[in-house]
């Protein structure tokens, strides 16, 4: 029976070791190891990576005199963009998997932030162990303040907790201000709330995929570009839109529960929101069609779920309002039945439509792929053989 190579690994999330020592990973081996440890000490004699670095050897060591066969290794991802670094740790852990050939790794973790990427290590192998680094410290009152005081300078703490916090005083002190008939508590609550509900379904994680895809295609002159400032342009006016539809149709909003205005702001941007994302997706599909055709076929069925998606949300819409006992609402509770029923039917149709013309779409395509590769293979054996080329060019 074959033993498993086993990888120790430690795992540099925010890359400290090459933004403040300038140490390239992946290091593979003990020695590459040590003296990145070592030029880390150097640079922050202070930093927790440190100490994980020096544990991944020491877990090593130890291991290796048992007679195991490990090896050891350190990745880093990205010191400014943890998404961009976590992508580049999968590309490095696939680097490290072929150059050692090992099939299970135990992660050296000096805190939960690099536990992050345990989905990504699990993808790639078996995970036989966690060892933990806690580094210690004198228990009194001076050595509580120095950790506070350094957590407090530290970028990424600051980042996450000194600006919401900073933000939610802020926020309080104008709440009272300019809103004296509402509780500024409330308003601090309901604005901790919906932060809480952005970081619980990772919607902050799509605002940073945007906006970095933005600047990428800013950089790129793609088309994407200016339709996602298009995109943006239109949530803005859907968002305005919204507002003046409560203002329209519940203009006393403190006789009206929260779902109603909820509803009314959604009736009043929802076609808004679509056409946005309508623009967005067109302007992905342009670049694809001039960058990489081939996987065009991937966002085909994007279309149709926006417009299928956004019927399905209008249709309901339409249908509560006008079923409400509160106001008067332009449409009938009858039209509001026939509404949603249409534009279920509508969304239900649109949406099966893009599932049934996307295979096709993609077997096209890929026939296209082909034909590509063979004409371009049929052109080099000519011109290996010494043959004139001849290419149709459609005008």
């Amino acid at each position: 029976m074959n033993t498993p190579r086993t990888l120790i690994l430690s795992v540099d999330r925010d890359d400290d070791v090459g933004y403040k020592a300038g140490v390239t990973t992946p290091a593979i081996g003990r020695e590459a190891c040590l003296e990145a440890a070592v030029k880390l000490g150097t640079a922050d004699p202070e930093d927790s990576d440190t100490n994980a670095i020096f544990q991944a050897i020491k877990t090593y060591d130890d291991q290796l005199a048992k007679g195991e066969d490990v090896e050891v290794a350190l990745i880093s991802g990205n010191h400014l963009n943890l998404l961009e670094g976590d992508r580049r740790i999968a590309d490095l852990l696939e680097e490290v998997i072929e150059k050692t050939g090992v099939s299970e790794c135990i992660l050296i973790s000096d805190g939960a932030e690099d536990e992050y990427i345990l989905p990504i290590i699990q993808s790639r192998l078996k995970i036989a162990g966690i060892v933990r680094v806690v580094i210690k410290q004198l228990p009194n009152i001076e050595g509580t303040y120095y950790i506070i005081k350094k957590l407090m300078n530290d970028p990424k703490i600051a980042r996450t907790f000194l600006v919401p916090l900073g933000g939610l005083l802020l926020l309080t002190a104008l709440a009272a201000l300019f809103l004296p008939g509402i509780s500024a508590l409330l308003v601090v609550l309901g604005v901790v709330g919906l932060y809480l509900l952005f970081k619980g379904f990772g919607i902050d994680d799509y605002f940073s995929m945007f906006s970095h895809g933005l600047v990428d295609s800013l950089k790129n002159g793609r088309m994407s570009a200016i339709s996602y400032l298009g995109a943006g342009v239109l949530i803005v006016a859907g968002l305005v839109s919204g507002l003046m539809s409560i203002v329209t149709y519940y203009p006393d909003t403190g006789n009206v529960g929260f779902i109603y205005n909820f509803v009314t702001f959604l009736f009043g941007s929802c076609l808004w929101f679509i056409v946005a994302a309508l623009v967005a997706v067109v302007g992905k599909i342009i670049d694809s069609v001039q960058n990489s055709p081939e996987t065009l076929y991937r966002m085909f069925v994007i279309p149709f779920f926006a417009v299928s998606i956004g019927l399905l949300s209008y249709g309901f819409m339409i249908y509560f309002l006008s079923i409400s006992p509160l106001e008067p609402f332009p449409f009938t509770s009858t039209e509001g039945i026939v509404a949603i029923i249409a534009m279920t039917i509508g969304g239900l149709l649109i949406a099966f439509l893009g599932i049934y013309l996307r295979p096709r779409f993609q077997r096209k395509m890929e026939a296209k792929r082909l034909e590509k590769i063979a004409l371009e293979e049929a052109e080099a054996e000519s011109i290996k053989n010494g043959q004139s080329v001849y290419r149709k060019v459609k005008y």
